[in-house]
């Protein structure tokens, strides 16, 4: 990361994504080892109401998603607030189901790839639990600044993403 002008790491926003697949642990572990004050995390829907830690609801740009067949008829073209876009979506996968795909590089023309399919799409719960073992290892206290992706149209859905984000703030 850059040096920060108060000679503090600036917050990880995707972690530490030139150097790791973004939103995995191990972005944001690699993040906070440089030096990083707070992780950002973008939060996404399951279909089974969980949070994960995605750029963006479409899922080919950051997994291996594209390679695997099993999930070739998911492929679906959706309006996200206000724009049409044609991939696969969280929100169309139960956590099990994703957590069998593979993190990609999302920008692989600037970007190497040499950790692509290392790393699976990881839970908040698992980003809050590994921002918690990094502080206590660490002695200082690491930020944690969740960001909801489209939380209207997950809402639109039926898949508040409020009530669990709050539940796992509470939980932690």
């Amino acid at each position: 990361l850059p040096p920060h002008p108060t000679n503090r790491a600036p917050a990880a926003h995707r972690g530490a994504s030139a150097l790791r697949p973004e939103h995995t642990l191990a972005a944001y572990a690699l993040a906070i080892e440089h030096g990083a004050d707070a992780i950002e995390p973008d939060l996404v829907m399951t279909r089974d109401g969980v949070l994960v830690a995605r750029h963006e609801n479409a899922l080919s740009d950051s997994t291996d998603v594209a390679a695997r067949p099993q999930f070739a008829a998911r492929r679906t073209r959706k309006q996200v607030d206000g724009i049409w876009v044609e991939d696969w979506f969280t929100e169309d996968f139960t956590l099990a189901e994703l957590k069998t795909l593979r993190a990609v590089e999302r920008l692989p023309a600037l970007r190497s790839t040499d950790w692509d399919g290392r790393f699976e799409v990881p839970t908040f719960d698992e980003v809050i639990a590994l921002v918690a073992a990094e502080s206590a290892k660490r002695g200082r206290d690491i930020g944690l600044v969740p960001e909801t992706k489209h939380p209207t149209y997950f809402a639109g859905l039926g898949l508040a993403m409020e009530p669990p984000l709050l539940d796992a703030l509470a939980g932690h």
